[in-house]
C-alpha cells in the first residue's frame, strides 16, 4: 500500500489542528497515511490539543519542543528525520487538504516514477468567510521536465505554489535536503526549485488540492515588500548558480528575473506612496534595491511614474487618481487580473 508521511508544524495554531489533521486522514482512501504534529513550544494549549488528537488516533504522533526552534528547523526535523513513507507532505496547521487530494497526487507519482513532486490548485479563503467548495475530479495530468519548470519560474519571477498542495517523493526530498535557514521567507520557493533539479514536476489540472487559510497571523504577513523581494532574489540567484550550466539562455533568464524583481520593487514603492504607508527612507530603499537588482531600472516605465509621484506628493496623486492612467497603474491592474495565474501553477 502506498504510504504518505504528513508533517504538520504548529505554533499557536491549536484551534486549527483538528480540522487540519482530519483533512489529512479522512477522505484519502486506499493510502497508509501517518501524521506528525510538531509543536514548536507554543505558549497556548496547542501541545495539549495535539496530544489529545494523537490519543484518539494511532496514526498521529506528536513532538513537543521544550524551546522554540523556528519553522525552518521544525520543517527539517519532520521531513528529514521522521518522514519515511513513499511520499511526504508539509502542511501548516492552519491549512487543510481537500477530499482525495493525497489519492490524486499519489496516483500521478505512482504512474511516473521520475516525478519529484506534484501539485495542483490551492483554494485561498479568508478567515470568517464561507468555506469554498473544492473541485475533486482531475481533468488531466501534466508532467514537465525539471529544467523546463525551473526556466519557467525564472522567466516569471514568481513562486507559483502556495505550499499545502504539494506532495513530494520522500527519497527525492532526502536527496534535495532540508529547507535553507538563509531563506526563512522564501524557503518554499527555493525548495521547489531544488526538487525540480532532481526530477520531473507533475501538475493536476482542474482539481483543487488544498485550502490555504488567509488571516492576520499568516507567516507571509511578517515580511514587508523589501524583505520579500530580497528573499525572492536570493532564492532565484541560488537556483541560477546551481542550475545555470544546464539551462538554455541562462544570461537571458538572469536578466529577465532581475528585471522583474526591479519592476516589482518600483511598483511596491509607488503603491506605498499612494497609500501613504511609507516614509521617504523606505521608498528610497526599494528604489535602491531596484537599481542594485537591475542597473537599467531608470528605463522602466514604473521608475518615471514613481518620480512623478514623488514630485507631486501623495495628496495630489490621490486627487488626480480618477484621471491618471499611467503605465504603473496599468501594471497594478494587470497584477490584480493576473493573480489567478499564480493558482494555475504554470
Amino acid at each position: 500500500m502506498t504510504s504518505v508521511s504528513v508533517v504538520i508544524p504548529c505554533y499557536r495554531y491549536g484551534h486549527f489542528l483538528r480540522e487540519a489533521v482530519g483533512s489529512v486522514l479522512e477522505g484519502q482512501e486506499g493510502l497508509d497515511v501517518r501524521v506528525l504534529i510538531i509543536d514548536d513550544a507554543s505558549p497556548d494549549d496547542s501541545a495539549e490539543v495535539a496530544q489529545k488528537i494523537a490519543a484518539d488516533d494511532a496514526r498521529v504522533e506528536v513532538i513537543v519542543h521544550g524551546s522554540n526552534k523556528g519553522h525552518i528547523a521544525t520543517y527539517n526535523e519532520g521531513l528529514l528525520e521522521w518522514a519515511d513513507g513513499d511520499y511526504a507532505v508539509l502542511m501548516s496547521a492552519d491549512d487543510q487538504l481537500t477530499p482525495g487530494a493525497l489519492v490524486r497526487a499519489t496516483a500521478l507519482l505512482d504512474a511516473h516514477p521520475q516525478v519529484a513532486f506534484v501539485y495542483g490548485y490551492p483554494l485561498w479563503f479568508w478567515e470568517d468567510t464561507r468555506f469554498p467548495r473544492a473541485r475533486t475530479r482531475v481533468r488531466r495530468w501534466s508532467v514537465w521536465p525539471g529544467d523546463w519548470w525551473i526556466e519557467r519560474r525564472l522567466r516569471q519571477g514568481e513562486n507559483c505554489i502556495t505550499a499545502p498542495e504539494v506532495v513530494v517523493r520522500t527519497s527525492v526530498q532526502k536527496r534535495a535536503g532540508g529547507y535553507d535557514p538563509r531563506l526563512p521567507h522564501a524557503g518554499d520557493l527555493d525548495m521547489w526549485l531544488r526538487l525540480a533539479e532532481h526530477g520531473q514536476v507533475g501538475f493536476l489540472h482542474g482539481v483543487d488540492q488544498a485550502y490555504y487559510r488567509v488571516h492576520g497571523s499568516n507567516m507571509r504577513t511578517g515580511y514587508d515588500a523589501l524583505g520579500d523581494l530580497r528573499q525572492k532574489r536570493l532564492a532565484f540567484e541560488l537556483a541560477l548558480a546551481r542550475s545555470g550550466p544546464r539551462l538554455s539562455e541562462v544570461r537571458t533568464l538572469t536578466d529577465r528575473v532581475h528585471r522583474k524583481l526591479s519592476r516589482d520593487a518600483l511598483w511596491s514603492a509607488a503603491r506605498a506612496l499612494d497609500r501613504g504607508q511609507a516614509d521617504s527612507a523606505s521608498v528610497d530603499e526599494l528604489i535602491a534595491f531596484a537599481f542594485d537588482c537591475w542597473p537599467r531600472a531608470a528605463t522602466l516605465p514604473g521608475y518615471r511614474t514613481l518620480q512623478l509621484r514623488r514630485r507631486v506628493g501623495p495628496k495630489a496623486v490621490t486627487a488626480a487618481q480618477p484621471l491618471l492612467v499611467t503605465p504603473l497603474a496599468h501594471r497594478a491592474h494587470g497584477w490584480v487580473q493576473r493573480r489567478s495565474w499564480k493558482y494555475r501553477g504554470f
